[in-house]
Formats: structure tokens, C-alpha cells, sequence
């Protein structure tokens, strides 16, 4: 993908009252600590507590972008087709974000036990929304105001959001 093609993108998101995060998956992003940090992005792993070294390499991330962010261009032009993650609209604080994201990690099976819930595999994301009620839509989607995800092609972007209860799809071709 072009590089203006990215930064048209980035601005056609970039809205002061609502900025750009993403949650990143450490298992689909090489090196991604490292490469949080080295990009100086507000971030934060979304496992709870201390967690090792290994672990962190691997967890998922909370990250909020700036308006023209390299790392969310390296997101867009790279990441997609790869799984890296999912982007994240809201003008929410951050803290209540990480709170929000964090509770998704587990669900509960009838039995009662506790499953881990990689919603921020993108190909996930774009098959449990569509099977949300109202009422699931609402709690999943909380503070954020709309989700973007890969597509089914390197080129393309889900954007998902809620109108009138109902979960609203479409698709962006970015090439």
C-alpha cells in the first residue's frame, strides 16, 4: 500500500474529540514491547498484574495513536493481512478504556469456567459481532464509537459500529 494512501487514511480518522487506539496482539506483532516503546505511544499490556518477560511478548496491548503516528501507518500498511490487531474509535479516557478492554479478556462458558477471548484477532472480531444481540453490542462495544479490523483481503477494512441497536458494517478498500 502507498504511503499516501496511508496518511489519507490517518486523516480521515484523525478527530481531536475521538482518538485513534488499537489493541495490538503481542503474539501477532513481532517485537511489539520494544517496538511500543521505541515509538513512545501511550500503551499498556491489558493482562492483569505482573506478568514475565516471555508473557509480555505476547499479551495484548492498549495503544493510543497520534494523529499522523508512524506506528499507525506501520499498522495500516503492514499489519493488515497479518492479524496484528484491531483499531479502536473513542472519546473516552484512556483508563476506562484499559478497564473496558481488559474485562473482554475473559468470558464465562455455561459451566462456568473462564476462557480467554482473543477478540482482538481481527478475524475474530468480524465473526462474534454479527452474532451480538443489542444488549451484547452495547457491553462489547462500551466507550468505543466504532471498531476497524482487517477484511478479507490485505487491502481492505471493516469498519464496525452501532446504529439503532442494530451492528453496522462496512467495508473500506485502502488500495
Amino acid at each position: 500500500m502507498k504511503q499516501e494512501q496511508v496518511q489519507v487514511f490517518q486523516r480521515s480518522l484523525a478527530d481531536p474529540q475521538q482518538p485513534l487506539c488499537a489493541v495490538l496482539d503481542g503474539a501477532a506483532v513481532p517485537n511489539l514491547p520494544a517496538r511500543l516503546t521505541a515509538a513512545a505511544v501511550p500503551h499498556v499490556c491489558l493482562l492483569p498484574g505482573e506478568i514475565d518477560t516471555e508473557l509480555a511478548q505476547v499479551a495484548p496491548y492498549l495503544v493510543q495513536f497520534a494523529p499522523d503516528s508512524a506506528l499507525a501507518a506501520q499498522f495500516i500498511s503492514e499489519g493488515l493481512g497479518k492479524h496484528w490487531g484491531i483499531l479502536i474509535v473513542s472519546a473516552a479516557h484512556f483508563r476506562s478504556l484499559r478497564i473496558h478492554f481488559r474485562n473482554l479478556l475473559t468470558v464465562w462458558e455455561f459451566s462456568g469456567q473462564p476462557r480467554y477471548f482473543r477478540y482482538y484477532d481481527p478475524r475474530v472480531l468480524r465473526v462474534y459481532l454479527p452474532t451480538c444481540t443489542a444488549a451484547e453490542l452495547s457491553d462489547f462495544f462500551g466507550p468505543a464509537t466504532a471498531f476497524y479490523a482487517e477484511g478479507d483481503t490485505p487491502t481492505a477494512l471493516q469498519r464496525l459500529f452501532v446504529s439503532d441497536g442494530a451492528l453496522i458494517q462496512q467495508t473500506l478498500q485502502l488500495a
